[in-house]
């Protein structure tokens, strides 16, 4: 029975990498683009949950175990977890999906999860989350403490959450339609997050009866199946693989299937200092999902829609906790080298630091080859001068246009100053180098840059970053500038050009 775990897991992964569903970057909006229209599908999958859980616990299919509410551990340890998310580049699940996409700073941050963990369950810090812990009111549900029927909080989430959908729905219809990859058949395009939130919110009502079965009796998890993993790998012991392990391993492949096929699907390593802030963030996942009890799945959708204390506080300190992150270390970039081989350079971005090449000099465009950008481009860049300090050659070759790829840090005109990694091709028009960056960071810098341009000026954009596929084209039609292009550059990279309102 334990296999039906990882065929429910590769549904899981088919469906958050196809959707970009990532709970780090819903609770990032919040503070960052100050909406909740992400969230809200946070709140679809708790809606549905809550219903199915209910149904299901109603009629005796599952009998849900509840942990007594530990304020102090899990106050803590969220906190920690959603400071770990931001430095990571995603929550649990999102660091499991998009390893599969080839995010090889993911890999290591899941690595470091998954061993934090561990220690914190049965190994080392094990007495240090026994001493987190020892505070425990003994309050288990929210309906259990006020002697009410789930089901009253059950239909008030679902009330609240289809207001929200409507709001946000009716919203949308207002503002233009954001720009899509064209001809693209319809199993390649990415899900609505409201369509990816209700499956998910599905899949975790199936989840769960398929578990007890098992012999587990929980729902969808990540954080003690990912140390499970570690502990059969270090030991051998085959009573660490159960079916949540089944889970995670199939959300791994359904994920990799996902991103493969979709073309998403591309190795990219980080420089070293991305990887050390991987590294530390996911010591802090795992450290702070072990204290909360849970993680953005067993937490934020799990827990929250069996309306235990400690679901909601751990996703209200979660939320606190990436917030705080995200005014730490989310800032444009001041300048980034662009590097060969599709690596990383996050740290600079986080770092906010200057890169400076040993010598500066002029390249002079070359001709224009085939073309990688509108055509508009193509005829203003041909009298383009652009002053740069030299790095690692591209792997590619070309860049915009067909010019030689932004080899440094770039000399701008007064107006834009220096907030990014910009080069400019002449004729108002502007291109913005962030392969290499991983979410939010090509939507932060892009608005960036965007506000110090002048209107009909235009903005090309080139990206490797999976999640902004949906986030720059949304952003862009909120705020009513023109999508003039947006193309596929091969396996997992971009271009966008954007013309200013």
């Amino acid at each position: 029975m334990i296999f039906t775990g990882l065929i429910v897991g590769a549904l899981l992964g088919i469906v958050m990498q196809r959707g970009r569903f990532c709970v780090t970057g819903m609770l990032r909006d919040i503070f960052l683009q100050r909406s909740w229209r992400t969230f809200t599908a946070l709140m679809i999958v708790i809606a549905v949950h809550a219903v199915g859980i209910a149904m299901l616990t109603s009629t005796g299919v599952i009998s849900p175990e509840y942990s007594g509410f530990a304020p102090v551990a899990v106050v803590v340890g969220s906190l920690l977890f959603g400071l770990g998310i931001i430095l990571a580049g995603g929550c649990a699940s999102g660091t499991w999906y998009r390893s599969a996409e080839g995010l090889v700073g993911s890999w290591i941050a899941l690595a470091m999860y998954a061993l934090s963990s561990a220690a914190m369950k049965k190994g080392a810090l094990g007495g240090f989350a026994v001493w987190m812990k020892q505070w425990d009111t003994g309050l288990t549900t929210i309906p259990e403490a006020f002697g009410i029927s789930p089901w009253v909080f059950v239909i008030l989430v679902s009330a609240v959450t289809a207001v929200m959908v409507r709001h946000f729905l009716r919203k949308e219809r207002r503002i233009p339609k954001p720009a899509t990859l064209g001809n693209r058949p319809a199993w390649k395009r990415p899900l609505h997050f409201y369509t990816a939130g209700a499956l998910v919110g599905l899949i975790g009502v199936i989840a769960w009866p398929l578990s007890a079965a098992a012999g587990r009796n929980d729902g969808l998890g990540i954080t003690t199946p990912s140390s499970n993993l570690v502990k059969f790998m270090v030991t051998g012991n085959e009573s660490n693989i159960d079916w949540g392990v089944m889970l995670v391993l199939g959300l791994f492949v359904g994920a990799f299937i996902a991103a493969k096929a979709g073309g998403e699907f591309r190795i990219r390593v980080p420089d070293a200092r991305t990887a050390t802030r991987a590294v530390a963030g996911g010591l802090m996942m795992g450290v702070g999902a072990s204290l909360a009890g849970g993680c953005t799945v067993g937490n934020g959708m799990v827990q929250t829609s069996l309306f235990s204390f400690q679901g909601w506080v751990s996703l209200v300190f979660i939320a606190l906790g990436v917030g705080l992150g995200a005014k730490l270390w989310l800032r444009p970039t001041t300048s980034r080298p662009t590097s060969g081989g599709g690596t990383y350079t996050t740290s600079e971005s986080l770092d906010n630091t200057l890169a400076v090449a040993s010598d500066g000099r002029t390249l002079e465009p070359a001709p224009v080859g085939s073309g990688s950008v509108t055509s508009g481009v193509e005829e203003a860049t041909t009298s383009a001068s652009v002053k740069t300090t030299p790095a690692a050659p591209s792997s590619g070759g070309q860049g915009f246009g067909g010019f030689p790829a932004a080899l440094g840090a770039v000399g701008l005109k007064e107006k834009t100053g220096a907030s990014s990694t910009l080069r400019e091709l002449g004729e108002g028009y502007y291109a913005l180098d962030s392969l290499g960056a991983v979410c939010p960071f090509p939507l932060i810098d892009a608005k960036d840059v965007m506000a110090t341009l002048d209107p009909g000026d235009h903005l090309v954009i080139d990206f490797d970053c999976t999640q902004a596929t949906e986030a720059i084209p949304h952003w862009a039609a909120e705020d009513g500038h023109e999508i003039t292009d947006f193309r596929e550059q091969g396996e997992a990279s971009w271009q966008i050009t954007l013309r200013k309102a």
